[in-house]
């Protein structure tokens, strides 16, 4: 219950943890940020990390002076890290197979594995361009290419333009908006704001999931 706790306060408060990240840790920050993304996106357990908020937050404070973080460093790491990350969620599905699906595992629910595969039977390809955008089924979605043996090459592709899109937007949103008055006076909302509209796809694919195929009588 702490470590939940912990986290809400993390997410709610990210820009406050970051500065101060980067003024007790300097370019270490890069190194944290790194790997918060990585495993974000790599670890099929991990859904629950910040993404969006954290790439946002990031930017605003990049956008300081006395900062020490680049922003265009920044977004190239972070673009290596949720490319990397992806790669490594794909190799594991891929090794895994189809046997993940024949039941639960604590850390791995399979309707979040069917969800994901909705989302595959109807966007494709471009599946993990449009997840990169919405929590859990990010972690999901190049997890779930591996399983269903996507071809690689494509699946390079486009983890390259969803991981290059994510980051950049976020990244030099946060750094252009994040620190306008208005912005930082009411970040916790604006973190929640964010985590409400990045959640939008996965729950409208739950609905047409459940409510979408009718019996016809």
């Amino acid at each position: 219950m702490d470590l939940i706790q912990s986290l809400i306060d993390f997410v709610l408060h990210i820009d406050q943890h970051l500065a101060r990240l980067a003024s007790e840790y300097g370019t270490l920050t890069y190194l944290i940020l790194f790997a918060i993304i990585f495993c974000e996106t790599g670890l099929v357990v991990t859904p629950i990390l910040p993404g969006d908020s954290l790439l946002f937050a990031a930017g605003a404070i990049a956008s300081l002076e006395g900062s020490g973080l680049n922003v265009m460093l920044l977004a190239v790491l972070l673009i290596i890290a949720a490319f990397a990350g992806n790669l490594v969620n794909y190799a594991v599905g891929r090794y895994i197979g189809p046997k993940v699906f024949t039941k639960d595992y604590r850390f791995l629910k399979r309707a979040y594995l069917e969800r994901t595969k909705n989302f595959f039977d109807k966007y494709g390809s471009m599946t993990i361009v449009y997840t990169r955008f919405a929590p859990i089924l990010r972690t999901f979605a190049p997890f779930i290419a591996g399983v269903g043996q996507m071809n690689y090459s494509r699946f390079l592709l486009y983890n390259f333009i969803g991981g290059f899109l994510w980051v950049v937007l976020f990244v030099y949103a946060g750094y252009f908006f994040g620190n306008v008055p208005f912005v930082k006076e009411h970040f916790e909302s604006v973190v929640i704001g964010i985590i409400l509209v990045s959640m939008i796809p996965a729950a409208y694919g739950f609905i047409k999931m459940r409510f979408g195929k009718k019996e016809v009588v």
